[in-house]
């Protein structure tokens, strides 16, 4: 695997979270390009990571994978630029959220293999959620490819396109809605008077504690809520709370509303 040389263009936030999960796994750093647009975050990544910076055409050029990860709103433009210089054997890897795998292939020559991917920010300590889908010309090998460079962020799962939007919605943007969830919880924690900082400890511990039991469980998140909730207790008492404010109800409505800017980013970049 680590034969290949892959160029992160575009490398903000989500592109350096894959230029250090590829250096943890073993990649080596002469086989790592990376594109900016800024000459000083070129040269703090080539610093920081011993990795070498380079034009977009230069990364066209010279890689056999590039690991597209700039703004959706940027991506025409940079396709405009260097589409037509990429061999159509060439792996395309988009990180582009809402952009689906025809934007790439009319900007593309016919036959680029493009690999659809939605990751999320938890890369940062390896515990991402990643979603890996197959444009028309991607293979089963592409998709091997790709899965193999973001399995050091965390965990990896193929998925059909047409669920890449939905998939977006839940977990491209859920670490969002827990980081929400527990904040409201702390605050909680004060009211009742709690120090912040207890409230903090106490509620960061419990959230990994739980996430942990249902990964490693095998449970239905219900009977793991119901082996909390004793009969005319105080869990039931803030259940009762939870859903007479709405909050299932909340939850589906944010999601469906996630997905559905995922698709109209999608239409505003075609």
């Amino acid at each position: 695997m680590t034969k290949h040389t892959v160029a992160v263009i575009g490398a903000g936030k989500m592109g350096e979270l894959v230029i250090s999960g590829l250096l943890r796994s073993g990649w080596p750093a002469d086989r790592l390009l990376v594109t900016t647009r800024r000459a000083a975050r070129a040269a703090d990544l080539s610093e920081r990571y011993g990795v070498s910076a380079v034009d977009n055409a230069t990364a066209a050029a010279k890689a056999d994978i590039l690991a597209v990860a700039v703004k959706p709103q940027d991506a025409a433009a940079l396709f405009d630029e260097i589409g037509a210089r990429i061999p159509a054997g060439k792996l395309v890897v988009s990180l582009c959220a809402g952009l689906t795998t025809e934007f790439f292939a009319v900007r593309l020559p016919e036959g680029t293999p493009v690999v659809r991917v939605m990751t999320n920010t938890p890369a940062l300590v390896d515990q991402a959620m990643t979603a890996i889908s197959a444009g028309p010309h991607a293979t089963a090998e592409h998709l091997d490819i790709a899965e193999e460079m973001f399995k050091p962020l965390g965990a990896t799962i193929r998925v059909p396109e047409a669920q890449q939007d939905a998939v977006t919605a839940l977990s491209g943007s859920g670490p969002a809605y827990f980081y929400l969830l527990v904040e409201a919880m702390i605050d909680a924690g004060v009211l009742l008077g709690l120090p912040r900082q207890t409230a903090h400890e106490l509620i960061v511990q419990t959230a990994i504690g739980s996430a942990v039991m249902l990964r490693d469980s095998g449970e239905h998140p219900v009977k793991l809520r119901e082996a909390v909730t004793s009969p005319a207790g105080t869990t039931i008492a803030a259940i009762r709370e939870l859903e007479n404010h709405g909050v299932r109800a909340a939850l589906l409505t944010a999601l469906e509303a996630a997905r559905n800017r995922a698709r109209e980013l999608a239409g505003e970049m075609r």
